[in-house]
């Protein structure tokens, strides 16, 4: 296979710069061009509801590169323009300017776009750099705060709005905060460390809507009826993969872009990051994953395979997250139908690894506060990650 004399790269956050800085890595000296719907440069998402939104960083320190560093890579960046269509055979992406952009290998990375709440006019999402910053403003004038979504982020976000002062709800389905993510018992320990805090938990909770402004202060309504009170609503209820766009391009299309073992969509067509459904050879299984390391991770198998290296990508999945002065890291798949063993430490010092089982085989570590120790009981889990990849599934048409 010749590598290809162009690279048209569509999405311009952490997966798609970096799928361009391995290319130039990797010696690729051909045209890159970089669509993004944004019109600010490359920046970070996991601090946004983090350092970001409590102020610790501004605006400008979430970039990923300076400028001077995206000028060494001496591709076209084209921001402010979203991605509108598609035609996988042609290679070509129609943009909102009216723009036609050809290129010898197409990479998607256009990501994810926030669930809306049903009903509920005026709630507030935190996906872009824009919203955690005017999401920070209102925070700061804000008594009362509902976060509707129990799951990673919704989780993140309640724990540093109490942190900037307000008395925070969080609401959610999961039992308890991130149960769905890290099983039941594990996430007990999360709902301690939240109440600790000053969290109110409504786990187990559907919201209905949202209440009209009455005065100063709105709320939600739950499905019970129920109304909690706040100055300001936050929606954490998950994300959609990106791929509006891509309908009539002739990729399969079904929860993400489904791609084969080598992130491949269509002959000369890649999908990389939070909008990728790739086939893990090593697991036999299809995933699509939702964090910055993975992007990273597949961004790097992309831009090696569109050179022609042919090698399957068989990660074990890696997040973390951090929530007051706990950091928890998670490698691997738990669920909570997994037996989870605290392996070392223990949660009553705050300290402590947990490995999660499916019958005999391991599936999933987590640590709270403990990172080295973490990493070591990962090589658990290589030898299923890592032994010798099945064939390629077929590329899909």
């Amino acid at each position: 296979m010749n590598p290809p004399g162009s690279v048209l790269v569509v999405g311009a956050g952490a997966a798609g710069l970096s799928t361009v800085e391995a290319l130039r890595r990797k010696g690729f000296a051909g045209r890159i061009t970089v669509l993004g719907d944004e019109d600010t440069a490359p920046y970070d998402r996991p601090p946004l509801s983090k350092q970001v939104l409590a102020g610790d960083w501004t605006a400008e320190r979430a970039r990923l590169r300076t400028q001077e560093a995206l000028d060494a890579l001496d591709a076209d960046f084209l921001l402010g323009e979203a991605a509108r269509s598609l035609d996988a055979a042609a290679r070509t992406v129609r943009t909102s300017a009216g723009r036609e952009l050809a290129a010898d290998a197409v990479v998607l990375a256009t990501g994810l776009r926030p669930r809306a709440l049903p009903g509920a006019p005026g709630v507030r999402v935190l996906r872009t750099l824009a919203e955690a910053t005017a999401l920070r403003g209102e925070l700061l004038g804000a008594s009362r705060v509902v976060v509707v979504g129990n799951g990673v982020l919704g989780s993140e976000i309640a724990a540093t709005v109490r942190r900037m002062g307000p008395a925070v709800t969080l609401v959610g389905p999961q039992p308890a905060p991130m149960a769905d993510q890290i099983g039941s018992e594990v996430a007990l320990h999360l709902a301690a460390l939240h109440r600790r805090h000053g969290v109110e938990l409504r786990d187990s909770t559907l919201v209905d809507g949202t209440v009209p402004e009455a005065g100063p202060s709105r709320g939600v309504r739950l499905a019970s009826g129920e109304i909690v009170e706040a100055d300001l609503v936050v929606a954490a209820v998950g994300s959609l993969p990106a791929t509006d766009w891509l309908a009539g391009s002739g990729l399969r299309i079904a929860d993400g872009v489904v791609c084969d073992s080598r992130c491949r969509a269509a002959e000369g067509v890649y999908a990389v990051g939070d909008v990728a459904r790739w086939h893990h050879a090593a697991l036999g299984v299809s995933l699509r994953l939702e964090n910055r390391t993975h992007a990273a991770e597949q961004a790097l198998a992309v831009a090696a395979d569109i050179l022609g290296a042919d090698r399957p990508f068989t990660p074990v999945p890696y997040y973390w997250s951090d929530q007051y002065d706990v950091k928890i890291q998670v490698y691997g798949l738990p669920t909570p139908a997994a037996d989870a063993e605290v392996v070392e430490g223990s949660p009553d010092e705050g300290r402590f690894v947990v490995r999660y089982t499916r019958g005999d085989v391991p599936v999933g570590v987590l640590g709270w506060n403990m990172p080295k120790q973490t990493r070591l009981h990962r090589q658990t889990l290589l030898e299923r990650y890592t032994r010798t990849a099945a064939p390629t599934a077929p590329t899909p048409s």
